[in-house]
C-alpha cells in the first residue's frame, strides 16, 4: 500500500496519489455522508463499495486516509466524515457527474424561456434554489456587458438628462447625466434617435470610442444638436454599474440543509450574503477559468462561510462573459448532480440573452 501523505492544503491535492481501494473507500465516505449528513461508519461503506472488502479492510483504509488528511473521526466512537481536502480530492478527482434529467431539463428550458427582460436572472436562481434545495444566486449583467436596442432621453429639470437603455434581452438600465441646459425634450428626442442609429445590437465598450471621437469633431462645428448628442452619447458609453448585481433565491432552501439549522449560524450566512458586492468578489475570483468552478469554505476566507460550498460558472459569451450563476450550501451538498445542473442552466440562460 502506499505510503500515508500528508495534505497542507488544498493546492496539492492533485500530488496525493491513492491506490485504487483508497480511491474507492473515499469516494464511497463522500457519497454517503452527502446522503446523511452525519459520520460514516465501515459497515455502510461497504455496501456502496464496487467490489466487497472487509470491515478490518475498511477500517485499515480509512485510517490511512485519516492519515493522509482526507477523513477524520470527529469522536472515538464515531465513523468517518471527509475533511475539506478530502472534498476537494473528491471534487477534483473521483467525481462522476450525472446528466441532468429530462424532466429537469425541460422545466429549466420552459421556465427561463418564458421569463421577460430582467426575470430571466431572477427566475433562473429561483430555479436552481428549488431543484438543488440550495441558494441559488446570480451576478445580474453588469451595464458595460450588455448588447444595447433602444436608447430614451428623459429631461429631469435643469441640466439634468435620464437615459434609459434597453438590452436586446428587454433588461432597462437607468442612469442620470448632465446636459445643455438649452436642450428641450424635442431635441432630447432627435438626440436619442441619432444614438440609436449607432449602438443597437453593440455594447457599450464597443462603441465608447467612436462616440467620443463623432463629439470631438463635431465640437468646432455648427451643429449644436448633433454635437450635444455625441456629447450625450459619450457620457452614456462612459456608464459602469456602480456595482455588481447579485440576485438571491429564496433563503428557505438552507433551512432544509442540517448543517443550517442552528439560527446563529444561518444568521452569520445571511449577513455575509447581504454584502452582495463581496459575494460577487468572491465569484469573480473562481471563475478565473472556464466552466464550472467549486470552492469550498476554507478555500474563501469567510469565516460565515467556512462550512459551505460555492458552486458556479459563468453565462454569456465565453470571451466577454455577461454574469456568473451557481449555488451555495453547505459543503456536504451531492456534486454529482449541482455541477451539470448549474452547467445546463448557464448554457440556458446564454442561449435566452443571446437571442
Amino acid at each position: 500500500m502506499p505510503r500515508a501523505q500528508t495534505i497542507d492544503s488544498h493546492e496539492n491535492v492533485s500530488e496525493i496519489s491513492l491506490s485504487p481501494r483508497q480511491r474507492d473507500v473515499l469516494r464511497a465516505t463522500v457519497r454517503a455522508y452527502v446522503g446523511e449528513a452525519s459520520p460514516i461508519g465501515s459497515n455502510h461503506i461497504s455496501h456502496l463499495l464496487p467490489t466487497k472488502l472487509s470491515s478490518a479492510s475498511i477500517r485499515a483504509t480509512l485510517a490511512e486516509l485519516g492519515e493522509m488528511g482526507l477523513v477524520q473521526q470527529p469522536h472515538a466512537s464515531a465513523g468517518r466524515v471527509p475533511t475539506e481536502e478530502g472534498l476537494r480530492m473528491f471534487i477534483d478527482c473521483l467525481l462522476e457527474p450525472r446528466d441532468v434529467a429530462e424532466y429537469d431539463r425541460r422545466a429549466i428550458e420552459f421556465e427561463v424561456d418564458t421569463a421577460e427582460g430582467d426575470a430571466v436572472v431572477a427566475v433562473t436562481t429561483q430555479l436552481l434554489s428549488t431543484q438543488t434545495r440550495l441558494l441559488g444566486f446570480a451576478v445580474a449583467p453588469r451595464l458595460e456587458r450588455v448588447r444595447l436596442q433602444h436608447v430614451s432621453l428623459v429631461r429631469l429639470g435643469t441640466g439634468n438628462v435620464l437615459a434609459v437603455l434597453i438590452s436586446t434581452t428587454g433588461a432597462a438600465f437607468r442612469r442620470t447625466l448632465r446636459a445643455d441646459p438649452s436642450l428641450d425634450q424635442r431635441d432630447l428626442d432627435l438626440a436619442a434617435t441619432m444614438l440609436n442609429e449607432r449602438i443597437v445590437g453593440r455594447t457599450l465598450r464597443e462603441v465608447r470610442d467612436s462616440l467620443r471621437r463623432d463629439a470631438a469633431r463635431l465640437r468646432e462645428e455648427a451643429d449644436r444638436l448633433a454635437r450635444s448628442a455625441f456629447e450625450l452619447g459619450a457620457q452614456v458609453a462612459e456608464l459602469q454599474s456602480a456595482e455588481a448585481d447579485v440576485v438571491v433565491a429564496t433563503r428557505l432552501a438552507l433551512l432544509d440543509q442540517p448543517e443550517f439549522r442552528d439560527p446563529r449560524r444561518i444568521r452569520e450566512i445571511f449577513e455575509t450574503l447581504e454584502t452582495r458586492e463581496r459575494l460577487a468578489e468572491i465569484v469573480e475570483d473562481m471563475l478565473c477559468e472556464e466552466g464550472v468552478q467549486v470552492v469550498l469554505g476554507g478555500e474563501v476566507g469567510e469565516p460565515a462561510l467556512s462550512q459551505c460550498a460555492l458552486v458556479a460558472t459563468h453565462y454569456g459569451d465565453a470571451m466577454a462573459p455577461l454574469g456568473a450563476v451557481g449555488v451555495i450550501g453547505p459543503s456536504r451538498m451531492d456534486y454529482s448532480r449541482v455541477i451539470p445542473l448549474v452547467a445546463y442552466c448557464s448554457r440556458v440562460m446564454t442561449e435566452k440573452l443571446q437571442t
